[in-house]
């Protein structure tokens, strides 16, 4: 009866359980032709020597086809798997570490811009840290010691789940019984040997390693419990190793490696495999060379770590040149950016552009809240100019300005950290169909703020500041809906005597003053072109260029000034506002509008005379025929500049490394 019973369990079991038969492999010795090898990786003496003998190189060695990892019979349940190899991290002449070996499973073999040295290969994308659809484990054997991302020490093992960051890392060394530990030095060149086991059913990973030839210890050196990698494996993966060198070349070998799927990995013999630490020399005057070598050995380890000082590199790649000591205090560390935005999650995006993103964050260092934007730039000559100007930048100090906290930069990438707004861009509250409307009272009181701001970077600073990007998706609200002028991505600043020297139009298509393009010299002047197109928007909810609109309404500042023509300047007034707001005071915004859009800069007011009749300390001025005249003389010029505008994106500001540039 009990056979029966067991016959009749196995009739009802799924049978793609027979068809789970058990994976593995088994190498005592390596060939070209059995492995997948990228980057630097290359098969030498029969051992895998996973990165080159180059700076900044890196490597990667697979087994020659995937694995699969996920249970076809349980859709969602990742299978145990076992491996264990035999590896060598030898250190360079001066015994100064590189960067170590990564064992990994992925189901990217060499995705393009893999980050090589203290990256160890694993990551092509840094802002991709912690995302659950990296689909990465990987085990390091870290050699360099990282405080950015809580490195205990620089020699260690670490296990990363979608991540660099480990909360599962211990020095690297075994356990004698359950007692007593043994340090294990793993850039020592000595041969040594892992083993990583995954038990699905307990839900368990055990790391261990000791010497090659050694027993296996029974207890691990890291056991995670209550661990599930069924949310982290994908069917089909890659297993395989990673390595890289950064400024200081090590040379990373795997001498044997077997692998095995719900089973134990095969055996390895340990006896014979090939020993690539350095030979020490003998000599006849012992105690001569010992000096001479111990005092050469000195000096040159103080060279080295002096150097490594001075060009420190952490986790992220984050190089702090000496040019940068000039402007240290408004520097961030790249580390805190990422702590502060949860490793640039989705969950923490404000809003992206052609500039790059923008991130909500809170920096660890001082709880403020902030916003991080990332933007690209090309050349070093430009990285250098821009942090310059930046820095200078954020010695401005004025109650409707952006406070910039400071910069950050990794590679070709730039943050720029500002105070974060919580009532985000003025854009969203007046454009569309907002949930809420910014009402006329809110609205008046941000463009004096935006009025005040200007008068600052323009007259009242040690030097004079053009924005060259004022719109309203670049006022920002705080939490008491004060308006304040923000991104200075693209600001230039000179001194008070002297001209503008730009010659690149940059800006948002549709704020751009005519001259800028024929001229490409920015001013404060063209800054007050782009506040009157900036006060029109505001007071008629629109943007300065509308396709869907009727022809004539298409060009938000032609629209307004034939409204004031036929005597109907109110009609352009914002839907939205149905009726309710104060009638002189739209008048008085949209007529200093088209004053301060006017196609000649020299019929344009400055800034403090833009404040003054705002805060109603001075009358407008009257607009006469004599300025449609002048206008309709211009008016070529002014078409091109709007048309160019409605062919392109009006909201879309060209970034810093796609800066527009327009000839005469």
């Amino acid at each position: 009866m009990a056979s029966v019973n067991i016959v009749l369990i196995l009739f009802l079991l799924p049978s793609s359980i027979f068809a789970q038969a058990n994976f593995s492999f088994h190498f005592n010795q390596f060939n070209a032709s059995t492995l997948e090898l990228f980057g630097n990786a290359s098969v030498q003496s029969n051992a895998i020597a996973v990165n080159g003998y180059f700076q900044y190189s890196l490597g990667r060695a697979f087994y020659g086809q995937h694995v699969r990892m996920i249970d076809r019979g349980f859709p969602n349940s990742a299978l145990s798997f076992s491996t264990t190899f035999v590896f060598s991290i030898v250190p360079s002449p001066d015994l100064v570490s590189g960067h170590g070996l990564a064992f990994l499973m992925t189901p990217q073999k060499f995705p393009d811009g893999l980050i090589g040295a203290e990256y160890l290969g694993l990551f092509s994308d840094l802002s991709s840290l912690g995302n659950a659809s990296n689909h990465l484990l990987a085990v390091e054997f870290d050699t360099i010691k990282n405080e950015d991302v809580h490195d205990i020490n620089d020699n260690h093992v670490a296990v990363d789940i979608n991540d660099l960051i480990s909360p599962y890392s211990l020095s690297a060394g075994y356990w004698i019984g359950n007692s007593q530990f043994r340090n294990v030095e793993l850039k020592s060149g000595q041969n040594l040997q892992a083993w990583i086991d995954y038990d699905n059913l307990l839900s368990e990973l055990n790391v261990t390693i000791t010497e090659a030839g050694l027993n296996r210890p029974e207890k691990p050196l890291i056991q995670i419990k209550n661990m599930s990698l069924s949310d982290i494996f994908e069917e089909e993966m890659y297993v395989g190793f990673s390595a890289a060198t950064g400024s200081v070349i090590d040379r990373t070998y795997i001498l044997a490696w077997s692998f095995a799927t719900n089973g134990a990995a095969p055996f390895l013999n340990t006896s014979n495999l090939p020993s690539f630490a350095q030979k020490k020399s003998k000599g006849s005057n012992s105690k001569l060379i010992a000096a001479i070598s111990t005092a050469c050995g000195v000096l040159l380890l103080v060279v080295v770590v002096a150097s490594l000082i001075r060009l420190k590199r952490n986790r992220y790649g984050d190089i702090i040149e000496e040019w940068e000591k000039e402007y240290w205090p408004q520097r961030l560390d790249y580390k805190d950016l990422h702590f502060a935005t949860k490793g640039f999650g989705e969950e923490q995006l404000l809003g992206s552009g052609g500039f790059g993103k923008v991130y909500k964050g809170v920096l660890p260092t001082n709880g403020f809240q902030v916003a991080v934007k990332c933007i690209l730039r090309e050349t070093y000559d430009g990285v250098k100019e821009f942090i310059a100007e930046i820095s200078s930048l954020g010695r401005l100090q004025h109650r409707n300005l952006v406070q910039i906290r400071g910069f950050s930069r990794l590679g070709k990438k730039l943050f720029i950290v500002y105070d974060y707004m919580p009532n985000g861009s003025l854009d969203k509250k007046i454009f569309g169909n907002p949930k809420t409307v910014l009402g006329w009272n809110e609205r008046y009181r941000v463009l004096m703020d935006v009025a005040a701001g200007l008068v600052y970077l323009h007259e009242e600073w040690e030097q004079c500041v053009v924005h060259r990007d004022i719109k309203a998706s670049n006022v920002l609200l705080d939490s008491e809906l004060n308006g304040k002028l923000g991104d200075f991505g693209l600001a230039r600043l000179y001194e008070h005597n002297e001209k503008s020297q730009t010659t690149r139009v940059v800006g948002t298509l549709g704020y751009i003053a005519p001259e800028l393009i024929r001229t490409g010299k920015a001013s404060p002047a063209t800054d007050v072109f782009s506040f009157g197109i900036f006060l029109l928007e505001v007071a008629c909810g629109r943007r300065p260029v509308d396709p869907s609109l009727e022809p004539a309404q298409v060009v938000l500042v032609d629209w307004v000034r034939e409204l004031h023509a036929y005597g109907s300047l109110l009609d352009a007034a914002d839907p939205n506002l149905v009726g309710e707001y104060v009638e002189a005071e739209m008048e008085r915004v949209l007529k200093l509008g088209l004053f301060c859009s006017n196609p000649q800069p020299q019929g344009r007011l400055c800034m403090r005379q833009v404040l003054q009749i705002l805060e109603e300390e001075s009358p407008i001025p009257a607009l006469d025929d004599l300025f449609y005249v002048e206008m309709s003389g211009h008016s070529s010029t002014w078409r091109s500049s709007l048309y160019l505008s409605h062919s392109t994106d009006a909201s879309t500001s060209v970034p810093l490394d796609r800066q527009l540039t327009l000839h005469k």
